[in-house]
């Protein structure tokens, strides 16, 4: 439930005036739906989980690799994304992506094969990497500053709504099963948003470029892009293959190809380029601090939903619907907080993120309490563990970024929170790659048969055996966070 965090900007370039009045409020109106289907999309498939299983007969790696090809496109995107904007021009890249974002929703919807879909939500994921820089970009550059912050507070408004509205609505289009389409409806959704903002970003949208064009670090993102996905795939795919040595061997050459990376990196840096990851951020305590924190945060994040709406669903008996409404607390607690951390990140950032990370640790720990022995918790037990993992996310997720930057040069700020926001996507399919395998690992080979007190059994041992792994990656990130800067970046949004 978390969506790359905007990362601190240079004074505006752009040669064109501000837009202002009716004109500015539907240039943002056009970038806001666009920051909200990202969003959804990669909360609204966690609840449609299960019944996409059941119609492509998907594999459980291959429900993993759903979520995480598009998590992991979309992080591989997004600082190159953010350049190609800078040098073509703002308002052209985002309609351009925002149109294939588009047509790979109505892909999604059409698939006819798990293969499929997780091919197609890689590519949804890469256009949403090139769709979503451009909106940070379209705001910095187009708005005067009184007008820009509030442009960021409604930004951040949708962010909100869009974790309420997804499990919510994925949860009922599938149950509502529209035209017999089932999980389909929740990709088709996209299309007439997307087309809506098109036709108001065709005619409302003001272009702009950086003043200077910079060279893209093509072969730097692909090198992390194949690296992290060698890294990945033995461990999505490694139960199914029966933990063969040459897995272990493609996890051990994704490891070289990533410091192949770095070294690719450093030559760059050397000969004036701009590389995706300037190593010399690495030496920096905080920025390397950050990267953990980010990893472990956002790990722990993203594998959680998946994990919770197969047990809510395939063990508990529990409707897609229903399942939205065990998330729903999630979603309100992680939006009372939100706003006062970002309030008080400038004072106490490090000890929100602390705060929030343990206490993202401590739902998690009463979740395994309530599922250990097999018993099938009520809503209310349910909705209170997650209501207070909510306000741990809410305390933690906006100002993560912000908090790493004040350790940071500001002439190394820009590249830095690029690298971080794309570093929060990849710790989501890290997480989603381990943990879920962790809980798929705990489930018996063949599903059990019985009764519903068996499934939820079954199910709630798998869950609860993930549960300490879950707690260990927030208090790791808390360990992480204790060297980051005490206080926020002044320069949020």
């Amino acid at each position: 439930m978390s969506s790359p965090t905007p990362a601190p900007a240079a004074p505006h370039t752009a040669p064109e005036p501000y837009v202002a009045g009716r004109a500015a409020s539907l240039a943002l109106l056009v970038v806001l739906f666009a920051s909200f289907m990202d969003l959804l999309d990669v909360t609204i498939i966690t609840v449609a989980a299960p019944d996409i299983a059941t119609n492509l007969k998907a594999s459980e790696a291959q429900l993993q690799w759903m979520l995480a090809a598009y998590v992991l496109a979309l992080g591989s995107g997004l600082v190159t994304g953010g350049r190609v904007g800078d040098a073509y021009g703002r308002r052209r890249v985002f309609l351009v992506s925002l149109a294939a974002f588009a047509v790979a929703s109505a892909a999604c919807a059409l698939a006819s094969s798990a293969g499929m879909l997780i091919a197609l939500r890689a590519l949804q994921g890469l256009a949403g990497g090139f769709m979503v820089p451009q909106v940070f970009g379209i705001i910095r550059s187009s708005f005067a500053p009184a007008a820009m912050a509030k442009a960021f507070g409604a930004y951040g408004a949708v962010q909100g709504l869009a974790s309420v509205a997804g499990p919510l609505l994925g949860g009922a289009l599938v149950d509502a099963d529209l035209w017999g389409l089932g999980w389909r409806t929740i990709f088709w959704i996209n299309v007439p948003v997307a087309v809506l903002a098109l036709a108001l970003g065709l005619r409302f949208l003001p272009e702009s470029h950086a003043p200077g064009r910079s060279r893209l670090d093509v072969v730097g993102a692909l090198l992390a892009a194949v690296g992290v996905f060698l890294v990945l795939l033995p461990l999505v795919q490694g139960r199914d293959w029966g933990w063969p040595g040459w897995g272990w061997g493609l996890l051990v050459l994704g490891l070289v190809v990533l410091a192949g990376f770095l070294a690719y990196e450093r030559r760059l840096a050397r000969a004036g380029g701009q590389p995706v990851l300037d190593p010399s951020l690495l030496s920096i305590r905080p920025f390397s601090a950050g990267l953990a924190a980010a990893v472990f945060f956002f790990g722990g994040l993203a594998s959680f939903f998946l994990v919770l709406s197969i047990y809510l669903q395939l063990g508990t008996g529990r409707t897609a619907w229903e399942t939205g409404l065990v998330i729903l607390p999630y979603a309100l607690g992680s939006i009372i907080t939100s706003g006062a951390g970002v309030a008080l990140a400038a004072k106490a950032g490090r000890a929100l993120l602390i705060t929030g990370s343990l206490t993202l640790a401590a739902s998690q720990g009463l979740l395994w309490w309530l599922v250990r022995d097999g018993a099938t918790p009520g809503y209310w037990a349910l909705g209170g563990v997650m209501f207070l993992g909510g306000l741990g996310l809410g305390l933690g997720a906006p100002i993560l970024v912000n908090v790493v930057l004040a350790g940071v040069p500001g002439r190394q700020a820009g590249a830095a929170g690029g690298a971080l926001s794309t570093v929060n996507q990849i710790g989501g399919a890290i997480g989603i790659a381990i943990l879920a395998t962790v809980f798929f690992n705990a489930l018996p080979a063949t599903a059990p048969a019985g009764a519903p007190g068996t499934q939820a059994h079954v199910f709630g041992q798998a869950l609860a055996h993930v549960m300490p792994w879950q707690v260990a990656t927030y208090l790791l990130a808390a360990l992480a966070m204790l060297a980051l800067p005490k206080a926020a970046a002044a320069h949020q949004g």
